[in-house]
């Protein structure tokens, strides 16, 4: 019999500096009022997801992390204290006993990196690691899908090296436009082409066959599940490749997916106001994935 799921977050403060890693009650202040990430939107992030008790596809996300503290010009980050506290929040979720769920299917969760550009008045960055529960929207949208709205993105992003910051005002807005439409997520496309950019906060994947195919273009984020996804279906024989793709090579794929990390995979059930048929090699393309994630 499963225990009650836990609700309180695991968080530890990073030292940035690589200095010690320490736990931080939940229910305590951890940013001050003129810490850049409140008054600017100016830091990076990272989700990971936490699956059978360890983080998933670390080394990508580190990498990642890496490439967005430099495009931000921040001071670069300690991965090895990142990774200590990452490692540390998880066994503590967890409990000692694994407490929160069975053996027999562990608990997942979402653990979350964020560093900023720190207070004004100290100019030292803030960063803590947060591992907690994921939403019963997000285990609802890998059972049945997402329908999706495609719209232009209108706003500057970084074009030679993308980050995954914390300014995420127009991409929220926009979803919530999307919503108040009917619909659960979005792709953006680029204004002047057309071509297919990328989710909100996902990679756009289409299958068609054994061909896998993901956009390819300026001011795209690596999706580090995507990479995990093609580097393991590449070894099963599929041809993965990244390429300009439009919507309407999306609308005849066989099937489309948004992935990313704590979501893994969700297929998107309809484009705009163009239903997509269901594939018949869905749990194939999920389980490519969920084995891809597990390396």
């Amino acid at each position: 019999m499963s225990l009650q799921r836990r609700k309180e977050p695991v968080i530890y403060v990073v030292e940035p500096f690589g200095g010690s890693v320490r736990r931080h009650m939940p229910n305590l202040p951890l940013v001050y009022w003129d810490d850049a990430a409140v008054t600017r939107g100016d830091g990076i992030f990272e989700s990971l997801l936490v699956r059978d008790g360890k983080a998933a596809n670390l080394p990508r996300h580190a990498e990642r992390f890496r490439h967005s503290a430099q495009a931000l010009n921040l001071p670069e980050p300690p991965m090895h204290k990142w990774e200590e506290a990452t490692a540390l929040a998880i066994a503590d979720f967890y409990g000692p006993a694994g407490a929160g769920d069975t053996a027999e299917s562990p608990l997942e969760a979402k653990c979350t990196w964020t560093y900023t550009r720190g207070r004004a008045s100290t100019g030292v960055p803030t960063a803590w690691v947060a591992v907690q529960e994921i939403s019963d929207d997000v285990v609802a949208q890998r059972a049945k899908g997402v329908k999706v709205m495609s719209t232009p993105r209108l706003w500057q992003v970084a074009e030679e090296l993308p980050a995954k910051t914390l300014n995420y005002a127009a991409t929220m807005a926009t979803l919530r436009l999307a919503r108040e439409r009917g619909f659960d997520d979005v792709i953006f496309t680029d204004p002047d082409t057309g071509q297919v950019l990328e989710g909100a906060t996902s990679t756009v994947v289409a299958v068609k066959g054994t061909k896998l195919r993901t956009p390819a273009g300026k001011g795209i984020l690596p999706g580090t599940t995507q990479a995990a996804l093609f580097e393991y279906a590449s070894e099963q024989g599929y041809r993965c490749k990244a390429k300009e793709l439009n919507l309407s090579y999306l609308e005849e794929a066989d099937s489309v997916w948004l992935v990313s990390s704590v979501r893994t995979a969700v297929r998107v059930t309809r484009l705009d106001d163009k239903k997509l048929k269901a594939p018949a090699n869905a749990e194939e393309i999920r389980a490519l994935i969920d084995a891809a994630l597990a390396r």
